[in-house]
């Protein structure tokens, strides 16, 4: 499956802004399940020069700074994904105690898992949040298993709802309240997955939507998108998206892993300047046949 992504990011400012410094995490990863066959930058004002790097979870991050006053900034990332057949693999009967006492004890896996174990910067639980994990993940259940209840049970009992948290909503909140976004759901996922002790890491990405039949697709209309990533022994990294409930496969489309959103966030930065400011974002996935 092939598509061509843009994604558009437009900041109007109130007041000039005379000095800006921004990193960008929108390149999409190439990987065994996907590659990346083409990427540009477009940026207004133009920056003199766009510094690419990769980051320590591997994902490609791009740094450029403004020195001109302005108060419209524009940034277009255009990409061409292919993305492979998945190799298909049997599930793992390793049960979530066993999966946590491997992490215990095989140390080479511990050490690749264990900043996905603990507490992150949105990421953090109490009693409340191990317990509502612990309807799905008792010691006994198979992880894979597991997951799969963990991520239908945020689908059927929360309402999606934009508009209704901000990146700062604590998950007390977002538990309480049953509403959320994909963020959200994920971070609230993942943070049940780390309370009893297993590995999840945030996946930010994109997902193809489909219209109503016979309604054709909206420009602007496909949007970021973000689910998990779980560490499973005998199958290695598995992607669950509690938002819809169901396993990624050809519509998800990979742009980087980490901790939590703060990873990966596509464009954060710094501003010198007073007064409010408003952003759009318009994002297009589309099919190549």
């Amino acid at each position: 499956m092939k598509y061509k992504l843009r994604h558009q990011t437009v900041y109007t400012y109130v007041n000039p802004v005379d000095n800006y410094q921004s990193v960008l995490c929108l390149e999409p990863l190439s990987q065994p399940t996907q590659l990346c066959h083409n990427f540009d930058l477009a940026i207004e004002p133009q920056p003199t020069k766009v510094y690419g790097r990769k980051d320590f979870f591997g994902n490609t991050q791009h740094y450029f700074s403004l020195h001109e006053s302005h108060k419209i900034l524009k940034v277009i990332a255009s990409s061409e994904i292919e993305i492979l057949p998945r190799t298909s693999m049997a599930i793992s009967a390793v049960t979530c105690e066993e999966a946590k006492t491997k992490f215990q004890n095989d140390n080479a896996l511990k050490i690749e898992v264990l900043q996905y174990q603990l507490p992150s910067q949105f990421i953090k639980w109490d009693d409340e949040i191990k317990a509502f994990a612990e309807t799905c993940l008792s010691p006994n259940v198979p992880l894979f298993e597991g997951v799969s209840k963990l991520s239908a049970k945020i689908f059927h009992e929360f309402q999606f709802k934009s508009g209704f948290t901000s990146v700062n909503t604590p998950l007390k909140t977002v538990l309480k309240e049953r509403k959320g976004v994909c963020q959200d759901f994920s971070h609230l996922a993942i943070a049940c997955l780390r309370s009893v002790g297993l590995a999840a890491r945030y996946v930010s990405g994109y997902i193809e939507t489909i219209p109503p039949k016979g309604k054709p697709k909206l420009q602007g209309s496909d949007a970021s998108h973000a689910w998990i990533s779980v560490y499973i022994p005998e199958m290695g990294w598995c992607e669950f998206d509690p938002t819809n409930n169901l396993i990624p496969s050809d519509k998800h489309i990979v742009t980087a892993y980490g901790r939590d959103y703060a990873d990966v966030a596509p464009l954060k930065g710094i501003i010198f300047s007073s007064g409010e400011h408003k952003v759009a974002v318009e994002v297009d996935v589309i099919r190549e046949d």
